[in-house]
This record gives structure tokens, sequence and C-alpha cells, in this order.
């Protein structure tokens, strides 16, 4: 009999006691590591916000997180958004909070429920790369894509976003480890990349995003990151129509968390850390 971590059915709401323990506590360890770097370096614990990197776990797992304490999620794969909406919707509504999207401009939730406005909003991200093709899928549930790399792509969603008469949230990623493998505009490029997309309708350019580099010299790391901290405070002395509202900067994974936070990290996106290892990518 396959193990509840190779069940591949995402919209599977059962969880049995151990695994929700589990889960319990990782969210629980990773916000007391969030709590721990905030006070080496000096920062608010409440200007970094916990993003739970959901890929691969269905909606029983994803819903023992937010029971844990979890308010932001972000999913990788545009398919996985589709798979788990409907679900993750209903539960979040009877919990008492209005997910991504779908709720969070006040939308009527189930007959008894109150309006998406009336309840606490948790921030549907897409953090994974996304294809034109698949904009359609994600623009009715998430409230902010992360991974938006390009004007091109800017300028799809903008499209899409101005269609169906709303304002999408988007942060501008940045490969600042220049590894081939990482999705990201040229950190040369980056101002200029985001004063554009500022101007677009439809978009709401909320911050940048980046992936640390995979290499063992945490030197290397923070290097990184604090170039996308000062890319942002660039962005914000220019004054563009628009890059008032880039403030965010989401930076850190389980690995490099610390590092993040320690040189302005104000979204952290940590997965393995709450959910272990996945059984299957």
């Amino acid at each position: 009999m396959a193990t509840y971590m190779e069940r591949k059915n995402l919209a599977n709401t059962d969880i049995d006691d151990a695994r929700r323990t589990s889960i319990v506590d990782g969210v629980h360890r990773v916000l007391n590591g969030i709590e721990q770097a905030c006070e080496r370096s000096g920062r608010d614990v409440g200007n970094v916000q916990l993003l739970a990197a959901t890929k691969t776990r269905d909606v029983g797992e994803i819903m023992a997180a937010i029971d844990a304490g979890v308010r932001m999620i972000g999913e990788n794969r545009p398919q996985e958004v589709t798979a788990k909406a409907e679900g993750l919707l209903r539960l979040c509504a009877e919990r008492g909070f209005a997910l991504g999207a779908a709720q969070a401009d006040g939308e009527d939730g189930e007959e008894g429920e109150p309006a998406g406005g009336s309840r606490e909003h948790i921030p549907f991200h897409l953090i994974g790369q996304l294809q034109s093709n698949k904009i359609g899928k994600v623009l009715p549930v998430t409230d902010v894509i992360e991974s938006v790399d390009s004007v091109e792509l800017a300028e799809k969603i903008a499209r899409r976003a101005v269609a169906r008469g709303i304002e999408v949230g988007v942060l501008l990623e940045v490969n600042e480890s220049g590894e081939a493998s990482k999705s990201g505009c040229n950190p040369a490029n980056a101002v200029m990349t985001a004063q554009r997309i500022a101007s677009m309708g439809g978009l709401r350019l909320q911050g940048l995003m980046t992936v640390g580099a995979h290499v063992d010299d945490e030197r290397v790391v923070a290097a990184g990151f604090a170039h996308l901290r000062r890319t942002r405070e660039a962005i914000l002395a220019s004054g563009a129509p628009g890059t008032e509202l880039c403030t965010e900067l989401s930076m850190g994974m389980t690995s490099d968390m610390a590092i993040a936070i320690a040189e302005g990290s104000t979204i952290v996106r940590v997965g393995t850390a709450i959910f272990g290892e996945r059984a299957y990518k």
C-alpha cells in the first residue's frame, strides 16, 4: 500500500494525526527560526512573512499548515493551483479565511458564510515559472505572481488582467546568482525592467524575488541577497510611476532563510522545513 507521502491526489483533504503533528511542528520551528533570525539582525519579526511553498503537497497538508499559523501560501505549478483551489477555498472559508484573489475582493463565500472582505485574507502566490498559456488558469485564484522575469511575460499578464477588470500583484524575479538553471532577469536590467512593468495597467509591482546561489559559501549567498535589496532601493528612489509599491523582497528558503532575513527579506519561501522532503518532484 502506498504511504501517505506517495499519494498524488492533490485534492485529497484527509490527513492522519502523525502527519498533521509533523507539519504543525515544522511550522512552529520555522516561525521560531524567523524570530531568532530577526533578533540576531535587529529586525522586527512583524516585517518578515512566512510563505509556505506547497509544491506536491495536497489540500489536507496545506490546511494543516494554515491551522498551525501559516498565513501565505505559494504554488510552483499552475496545474497544482487548479487541482487544489476548490478544496482550499472551501476549507479556508469554513475556518473564516479568504484565500487568494478569489475571495480577497469581497466575493461571497458559501451560503451562510461572510463575504471575503470581512474575513482574514490569506495571500495565494504563484512562485514557479509561468507559461503564457497558463496565465488564465492562475488569475482567478492567485493574487500575486512572483515569477515575472520579463517585460514580455508582464505584458501578457497585464492584458489578461485588464480584460478581466482586475489588478494583479507581481514581483520581478531577478537571477542574482547568474546560474543558468535559474530563471530571472539580468540584475543589470532589473531597474529598467521594473519601471516598465510598474507602468502597465492591470499590474501592481509589489517587489522583487530571487533564488539564492546554490553554493556553500554563505558570503556569496548573502551578496546576492544584498544586491537585490539595493536594486529595490534604486527602484524606489527612481520615483518612476507605479514603483512606490515595490517594497517586498521575496528571498530565502529552507537552507538560506536566516541569511536572507539578515539582508532584508520580507518574504521567506519555505517548504521542506515545514512539510519534509518531497516524495516526488
